[in-house]
């Protein structure tokens, strides 16, 4: 985390929001979603933000939960700056439920 920049008081926010991150593997779990954001396009500070903001996103699926939403949003038309600005600005999207959350949610901004 400190290789993000975080200081100290960002990560003991986040280890005290979720204590769980601390028996998350780093090999299998934390490195492989922190480059996955940045290859989103997000920069260091910006993913030490997320994290930070919804540290439970460490924790969440790679396959069957975030690579699915981010489809989901480019399907919607969102390019990759787009969709890395959203996940910075609301990250808890990414653990949304796709059937029952954000699909009826777009459908009825969609027939407003």
């Amino acid at each position: 985390l400190k290789e993000l920049g975080m200081d100290n008081s960002q990560v003991a926010k986040t280890i005290t929001t979720f204590p769980q991150l601390m028996g998350v593997s780093l090999e299998e779990n934390l490195k492989p979603r922190v480059q996955w954001l940045k290859e989103l396009g997000m920069d260091d500070s910006q993913v030490a933000k997320t994290i930070t903001t919804f540290p439970q996103l460490m924790g969440v699926s790679l396959e069957e939960n975030l690579k699915p939403r981010v489809q989901w949003l480019k399907e919607l038309g969102m390019d990759d700056s787009q969709v890395a600005k959203t996940i910075v600005k609301c990250p808890h999207l990414m653990s949304d439920s796709l059937e029952h959350n954000l699909k009826p949610t777009v459908q009825w901004l969609k027939e407003l």
